[in-house]
């Protein structure tokens, strides 16, 4: 994908009033790649390898027979939302085996996306589980495998998940889906940051 360019926009590598943190975490192949790719403006930092025979024994890919590369580090994009914020996106590796990784990458994160598939539902606890623990603001998006969609009631139900998380539905492909995705986010840090109590200075 070609980087965007715009003379408005701040350039790679200056500075920003406002560089905001978000993470895309889930579990193997939901997409998180994918996401990052459609949305960013510059061309994506990713760190995908071709997977190998000898991560056959390692990596469950039944469910996802058609993936031939795996993210091994960490993905990065970066959207200008206007002249002086810009969001950094960091798409974490959903392996097991790279899940240590997951705890420093959400220091200094501002908010996550979790990215489910809804055929392998239990793929994404650990995601919410880690963002709990470390009090991380997230939402969750189901991305569009072409599946029966799940009524919101019966994920939110399969995750467990708190009524105040939000929950949209989304295709990873689409830069437009993804920006709904972001733009969600940001609406619902936004609400927890208003519904805050003020703190009075004497």
């Amino acid at each position: 994908m070609d980087s965007a360019t715009s003379d408005a926009r701040t350039p790679l590598g200056a500075s920003a009033d406002n560089g905001l943190k978000i993470v895309v975490v889930g579990g193997f192949g939901v997409g998180k790649t994918t996401m990052v790719r459609s949305v960013s403006e510059i061309r994506p930092l990713n760190t995908e390898e071709t997977m190998t025979q000898a991560g056959e024994a390692v990596d469950d890919i039944s469910e996802v027979r058609g993936k031939t590369a795996t993210t091994v580090a960490f993905d990065f994009g970066r959207i200008s939302l206007d002249a002086r914020n810009v969001l950094y996106l960091f798409g974490a590796p959903g392996q097991e085996r790279f899940w240590f990784l997951w705890d420093r990458l959400f220091s200094g994160t501002l908010g996550a996306v979790v990215l489910v598939d809804t055929r392998r539902i239990d793929d994404s606890w650990y995601a919410i589980d880690r963002l709990e623990h470390h009090g991380t603001p997230f939402i969750v998006a189901c991305n569009d495998f072409g599946g029966p969609r799940h009524r919101p009631e019966a994920v939110r139900e399969a995750l467990d998940l708190d009524p105040r998380v939000p929950l949209v539905f989304c295709d990873a492909r689409s830069r437009e889906s993804g920006k709904q995705v972001l733009i969600a986010l940001v609406e619902h840090l936004q609400a927890r940051h208003a519904a805050q109590p003020r703190q009075e200075f004497v």
